[in-house]
């Protein structure tokens, strides 16, 4: 199995490669949202309020 990692700027096209590179090799795409990385970065990141 052959994992491909796209790393990039907000609006660079990543999804979109993404669903071209699984459809071309037949694999799946797991998306892992910037904000659960940054601990205690609640601004900026859009991450909703304990509320």
């Amino acid at each position: 199995m052959i994992t491909i990692l796209l790393m990039g700027p907000t609006a660079a096209g990543k999804s979109a490669l993404a669903l071209e590179l699984a459809q071309a090799f037949g694999g799946e795409i797991v998306s892992v949202d910037s904000a659960q990385v940054y601990r205690g970065m609640d601004v900026g990141t859009a991450k909703p309020d304990r509320a």
